[in-house]
């Protein structure tokens, strides 16, 4: 059984957008500030009236791990983990998949996908970019 996320107000967009096949990224309605993680808070203007916008779903490896113990529970061993450098200006941590560990690299262009879990929940993952 996998890890679920906490689903909250202030990301449910996000889940809603993913299972919806759209990455979503909050958005500053007063200053139009983009920002991920989400909150309930700009941090540029410190407006409350947030929203959001879909992301392109491209992006660059700006660095990465290759995750090899402990064991994750509903996960096979290596998980490639990066940290992407999405177009939009945001960074957003997510796993890489279907990929030779020796393929992985800072620079590589990625597109996000989505994996599917179960009716109420999909996750992120990211895929080498066509």
């Amino acid at each position: 059984m996998a890890v679920r996320p906490m689903v909250n107000r202030d990301n449910a967009y996000f889940w809603d957008g993913t299972l919806a096949g759209e990455l979503r990224l909050q958005r500053c309605n007063a200053c139009q500030a983009l920002r991920h993680p989400p909150g309930p808070a700009c941090p540029d203007c410190g407006a409350l009236d947030r929203g959001h916008v879909v992301a392109s779903g491209l992006g660059t490896v700006y660095s990465y791990v290759i995750h090899r113990h402990p064991p994750v529970p509903g996960k096979e061993l290596p998980i490639l983990l990066a940290v992407i450098d999405l177009d939009e200006g945001l960074r957003m941590v997510g796993e890489i998949v279907d990929l030779p560990e020796s393929e992985l690299a800072i620079g590589l262009r990625v597109q996000v996908d989505f994996a599917p879990v179960d009716d109420e929940l999909s996750l992120p993952i990211w895929r080498k970019a066509d």
